[in-house]
């Protein structure tokens, strides 16, 4: 197994922080560049809740790029969640343990298994996924515990979302020194990992060995903070689940992001920046309610991207660390394809003619069908690459250029029964025949729909009673997690007890895992369908 070479740097950041991890009786205690912070302990893991990481995003600061926290006196007690980024009630599977909404959301958690606060232990910072509209650092799903015990310090990261972290404005650009606006969701996540950097060795943790890693919006965030130079040197691995930002359309330009800007602004009767910035947050998150007030997209702003993603990344200006990258079976559903029309050769047909008006026969041909039983499967395939699976190839295909070392994953587990239906008969063999027995090298007739792998790669199960979770799930999940476990600590997935996982070349016989009631190695046999994509979306 490969390993790589951990360069400590306890000098400079003793001159940071004090690397102490001590007890004040039953409760961790460290003292960070900013101050003591007291958090929890559970069963030897020690538990940091509600970091703050910068100043709160309020006032004047609202819409600056992220300013450094202040020095606090006394002992912080980091015993509780902060409140969660300011959003509306978008996703039904997001379980929360924060206590409400507030701008001021600028804090990360902290979980580590360390006790003298000089093991210079690899370390995880996850960003949480939610369209970058909802989501937060305290769901269940993200729950630092689990992976805390397989010798990793845990962190979650909250950052602003929706027009509190991206709006783009005429204004905002002109009174920054960087001529920037938008993105601030973002900056705040390059500052949360500037502050680990600083601080993480008083918690255990290697700041030369940090793995950024999320999940849908949250890969999307890894992806960038690969791509900005703003954040290089700060982190040493990445894990990208279902995510990217070189999907179709993904990022627009300031001018554009500007126009957006502009266009809520009068929605809200706002003829200023000190106008907007006088409002009520709640107002300016109710006005968002709207469904063509809602999109505050990424954007080129020549600050955090100096030009577009895309283009930095073809010109290998990234940062060229290993990666993990992969996404699910079942990323959007056929429905998407079909609306509410049969699954019929002769619906699927009309369908992609008129998504696809001038390339049709390009698509039937990669995307074809024998019979009406293959539509499902194959217009999942079809809806599956139209939402994540191109972006998350195009980020493979493109770090791999880059000569890092890139580990290319297909999640294929689907999830169990709802705990609601506990008691209803079922086939033991039910879930391998509902997902693994369907594949035909296209899809999956019920596969692993978006983000639902979170739960097994971080070993969070127990937290999600929605699911009737079986012995079957937990095996996948020991599996998962112990990869991602290896890679946060070594840039390397493989080891003891785990089939070998081959770093992704497109020639090779065997490239992807997949991972699921039956992980292993298989070929590409999608390749030509995102280079035609690819084609269709080159700029």
């Amino acid at each position: 197994m490969k390993s790589i070479a951990i360069v400590s740097c306890l000098f400079l950041t003793t001159l940071f922080a004090s690397a102490q991890l001590s007890s004040n009786g039953s409760l961790p205690t460290v003292k960070t560049a900013n101050g003591v912070l007291q958090g929890t302990q559970v069963s030897g893991i020690s538990i940091f809740k509600g970091v703050p990481f910068a100043q709160p995003p309020v006032g004047d600061l609202r819409w600056k790029e992220p300013q450094p926290v202040k020095n606090w006196e006394g002992t912080l007690k980091a015993d509780h969640f902060s409140a969660r980024p300011m959003q509306l009630p978008i996703y039904s599977d997001m379980n929360f343990r924060s206590p409400g909404i507030s701008e001021d959301c600028l804090y990360l958690n902290i979980w580590t298994p360390a006790k003298t606060g000089k093991e210079e232990l690899p370390v995880l910072v996850f960003f949480f996924g939610g369209g970058m509209k909802a989501g937060d650092a305290s769901e269940y799903r993200y729950d630092g515990e689990s992976m805390s015990r397989k010798g990793i310090v845990a962190v979650t990261v909250n950052y602003r979302l929706g027009v509190f972290g991206f709006l783009a404005y005429p204004e905002l650009s002109k009174e920054s020194s960087h001529h920037a606006s938008g993105n601030y969701g973002l900056m705040d996540q390059t500052e949360a990992l500037r502050w680990l950097h600083k601080n993480i060795e008083v918690f255990g943790g290697n700041p030369d060995n940090i793995t950024i890693a999320g999940e849908s919006a949250g890969s999307s965030s890894v992806c960038a903070q690969i791509v900005s130079p703003l954040p290089r040197n700060l982190f040493a691995g990445a894990i990208g689940e279902s995510g990217s930002i070189l999907k179709f359309k993904s990022v627009v330009t300031l001018a554009e992001a500007e126009k957006i800007g502009l266009d809520y602004s009068k929605t809200v009767s706002a003829n200023s920046l000190k106008e907007l910035r006088a409002m009520p947050a709640e107002q300016l998150l109710n006005a968002t309610a709207k469904p063509a007030l809602d999109d505050f997209p990424i954007d080129i702003d020549g600050y955090f991207f100096p030009e577009s993603p895309l283009a930095i990344y073809k010109s290998g200006r990234v940062a060229k660390v290993p990666a993990i990258i992969g996404w699910n079976s079942e990323e959007s559903g056929w429905k998407s394809i079909l609306g509410d029309a049969e699954p019929t050769m002769e619906n699927y047909t009309k369908a992609v003619r008129k998504l696809y008006p001038a390339n049709a026969d390009e698509i039937l041909k990669l995307y074809g069908v024998g019979n009406d039983s293959d539509v499902v499967i194959v217009a999942t395939s079809l809806a599956s690459d139209r939402t994540n699976a191109f972006g998350s190839w195009r980020w493979v295909d493109l770090h791999t250029k880059t000569n890092s070392p890139v580990y290319r994953y297909f999640f294929t587990k689907a999830r169990p029964g709802l705990m609601a239906d506990i008691n209803k008969p079922k086939h033991p063999d039910a879930q391998v025949e509902t997902s693994e027995k369907n594949f035909n090298g296209l899809g999956f007739f019920q596969g692993a729909v978006h983000s639902a792998e979170i739960e097994y790669a971080l070993g969070n199960l127990p937290s999600n009673r929605v699911y009737d979770w079986q012995p079957g799930d937990y095996m996948v999940s020991t599996v998962m997690q112990d990869y991602f476990a290896n890679f946060i600590k070594f840039k390397n997935p493989n080891g003891i007890g785990l089939p070998y996982w081959p770093l992704y070349q497109s020639w090779q016989k065997d490239p992807i895992m997949y991972l699921g009631y039956d992980t292993h190695r298989a070929p590409d046999k999608t390749r030509d369908r995102y280079l035609y994509f690819e084609k269709l979306n080159s700029n």
